[in-house]
């Protein structure tokens, strides 16, 4: 693993210019199967950006050193630019040359990476029933597997799209023969696997975690999603929308020789954990405030948390902090930052939540926060004098030392 010189040199610059803040630039990810839900702040002239046979612009991914893994993707697809100096570089390769200052030592050498990313997905309608694997099956094609989870912020979700609800798990009495003949039956037209699933209504200022191997099918409401640094799928609704789905994007991530193993295919789910009579109760989230710090004039709020597989994969914060006040936030790790309302300042760096994006146009609403400077702590400040800043943030693995669990907003 190797940087050159000049990155080296960019990514210390930087680092040094900013505090420990890096800039980012919007990362911008097309998908084939979805229809943009026009709520990422996208000019709508944008949309199709990178040709109509790419698909619709429905994602936008924040402080991402993994690539997407599309069919005819760009080299640099999915990953995030450093902006500082009229230099620019990927945060993969500013992490490849200051790891430890980046990411923190325990990150960088359990995985010499940046593990995790984090995503607006915005599409019209719902998208297919899927899974991600598992690491065990993931490895299978030499990949990692994907636990993700979901937070419907409140002011990127306006309007709701046209299917406001995500299909989630089994229902109780499903068996595998039952998926497995789903999948027998794809080029029938709807394959009907939601007829095994229930639907849950989508709530702004909620969210979900949702482990490896469960299926799901998202809804239309634009998603902030934290995630492992993994771009494995498998559809498995051969139908959505009239829109017939391409079964090999039920295969993509399955080892050539298991393209029409239907048995094995079918084994993708954890049916356990699909069929788990209180699923709601074991996946759904409710913010929960870090501390009472509103008579301070900000809140710092926990969106999605919990463990998975008995890991902290991953967490994700929402800080909102009134007109006029400001804040000093100390984080055990570094975080990856994205703006969606008003206007500051975090540390030296300048906010502001823009109202409309061309393709290629700099932003000033996205920052990476180093694990050197969380640790020393980050000032932020509310520039004006009517309007909320609200921030969120995302972790890394193992970053907390307490965390609430699934359920814990029931119970305060």
């Amino acid at each position: 693993m190797s940087t050159s010189t000049a990155v080296n040199t960019s990514t210390r610059q930087a680092l040094e210019a900013g505090e420990g803040i890096l800039r980012l630039a919007p990362t911008w990810v097309p998908r084939v199967y979805t229809q943009p839900g026009r709520r990422l702040k996208l000019d709508a002239r944008d949309l199709y950006a990178y040709g109509a046979h790419r698909g619709g612009i429905d994602e936008r991914w924040f402080a991402s050193t993994t690539p997407a893994m599309n069919d005819n993707r760009t080299p640099d697809e999915g990953l995030s630019y450093v902006l500082s100096n009229g230099d620019r570089f990927t945060l993969k390769d500013a992490v490849e040359s200051e790891g430890p200052r980046l990411v923190g030592e325990a990150i960088w050498e359990k995985y010499h990476r940046w593990p995790v990313y984090s995503k607006f997905f915005d599409n019209m309608g719902p998208i297919m029933h899927h899974l991600h694997q598992s690491d065990e099956l993931a490895k299978l094609v030499g990949r990692q597997g994907k636990p993700e989870g979901y937070y419907f912020p409140p002011q990127q979700n306006a309007t709701d799209g046209n299917f406001p609800h995500t299909y989630f798990g089994l229902e109780p009495g499903t068996t595998r023969e039952h998926v497995r003949a789903c999948l027998e039956a794809w080029d029938k037209g709807d394959n009907g696997i939601l007829d095994y699933s229930k639907a849950y209504r989508l709530k702004p200022g909620t969210g979900w975690l949702v482990p490896p191997r469960i299926l799901h099918a998202p809804g239309s409401l634009l998603t902030y999603e934290p995630q492992w640094g993994s771009d494995v799928l498998a559809m498995f609704q051969s139908m959505v929308e009239a829109r017939p789905v391409p079964r090999s994007l039920l295969t993509q991530d399955v080892p050539e020789d298991k393209h029409w193993d239907f048995d094995f295919l079918a084994d993708l789910v954890d049916y356990p954990a699909n069929l788990v009579g209180d699923f709601k109760n074991q996946h759904y989230l409710e913010p929960i405030p870090v501390a009472d710090t509103a008579s301070e004039g900000y809140v710092d709020r926990w969106i999605v948390y919990g463990v998975i597989a008995g890991q902290q994969k991953f967490s994700a914060r929402e800080l909102t902090v009134e007109p006029g006040a400001r804040c000093f936030l100390r984080d055990p790790g570094a975080s990856g930052v994205i703006v969606t309302q008003g206007h500051g300042r975090i540390g030296k760096l300048d906010v502001d939540c823009p109202s409309i994006i061309r393709f290629g146009q700099m932003t000033q609403d996205e920052v990476f926060i180093s694990h050197e400077a969380a640790v020393a702590g980050v000032t932020v400040e509310n520039h004006s004098k009517t309007d909320p800043l609200v921030t969120l943030r995302y972790f890394g693995p193992d970053v907390h030392a307490k965390m609430p669990a699934v359920g814990d907003h029931a119970r305060l």
